[in-house]
């Protein structure tokens, strides 16, 4: 994340909550107007490659209060 764009996320996360829940609401309609041919099927086959991945035992899962953690550390940490 850019600094800029982490500057504008501090200021929106000063908002209330509702207008917080507006502002997400608004970007995420945002990029459902950008459409990336094949990308559904794009994501149908990462998604089963990372099925067989599991199943395979190949990857290591981890639960979600610590993957969730390890984000939330991530974006804290200086570019």
């Amino acid at each position: 994340m850019t600094s800029e764009a982490k500057a504008l996320l501090d200021q929106a996360l000063q908002l209330p909550d509702d207008e917080r829940a507006e502002m997400a609401a608004l970007l995420l309609r945002s990029l459902d107007a950008v459409t990336d041919e094949g990308a559904e099927e794009a994501w149908d086959r990462e998604i089963e490659r990372r099925l067989a991945e599991v199943d395979a035992g190949a990857v290591e899962l981890m639960p979600w209060d610590e993957a969730k953690h390890r984000i939330f550390r991530s974006l804290d940490e200086p570019e």
